[in-house]
This record gives structure tokens, sequence and C-alpha cells, in this order.
């Protein structure tokens, strides 16, 4: 099993015609995920999603933070649909061997199908 990424999944926006929302983890307890939010690995292994405490987060004081390992962790939250707008995500890889990555998944039905948008970073 590779360690693939140790992050902070720091906020996400999603704004349409109608309504604009801003997700963040700042009001969510330490220690655990946010509510409505689930968490896998595709490909195996044993991923560790919990908000946590961040000095450094853009919206003091939480952060999504991966700790684990697994193949291709995730984490989803639950019933959100996006029509006619945008997403964005912002992240720090803090380690890893293999791969230093992040970013953005959608039209997830499960954690063996869905689509995702990711960066690598080179350090």
């Amino acid at each position: 099993m590779s360690k693939i990424l140790l992050g902070l999944l720091i906020g996400a926006i999603s704004a349409s015609a109608f309504a604009a929302t801003t997700d963040g983890f700042d009001t969510d307890a330490a220690g655990h995920l946010p509510a409505g939010w689930i968490a896998g690995s595709t490909g195996g292994g044993a991923p560790k999603w919990a908000v946590a405490e961040d000095a450094t987060a853009p919206s003091k004081p939480n952060v999504l933070r991966q700790s684990g390992q697994g193949t291709f962790p995730w984490c989803v939250k639950k019933n959100v649909a996006v029509s006619n707008g945008y997403v964005e995500v912002k992240l720090e890889p803090l380690e890893g061997r293999e791969d230093q990555a992040g970013g953005l998944v959608w039209r997830w039905k499960s954690g063996e199908n869905y689509y995702l948008a990711r960066v690598n970073v080179q350090r």
C-alpha cells in the first residue's frame, strides 16, 4: 500500500444561478468526519479523514485532513448537486513518497464509480 496523500482539504465552494454556498469545517468537531461526509479508498488501504485544527487554514481554525494510507483515498459530501456552477478546493499535500496529490471528486456513485480531477505536487 502506498501513502498517496497526507493533506488538507480546506474548503469547497459551489455556486449556481440561484444561490452560492461555502462549505467549511470550522463548526465541525475535531477528530471526526464532518456531518454528511463519507470516506474510503479505491484500491484498498486505511485512510483516516478527520476535521483537525490548523493555524495555517485559510478560514481558521479547522481543515479536513487525511492522515492514513490508501491507494486512492477519497472523501465526499453526500447529497450535493451543482448545476451551472463551479466547485473549488484549496489543498496542501503534506507528505508522501510515491505521490503527493489531491483534487475534486464529482459524479460520485460509489468508491469504485466516480470522476476525479487531481493535481500532483512536485517538490
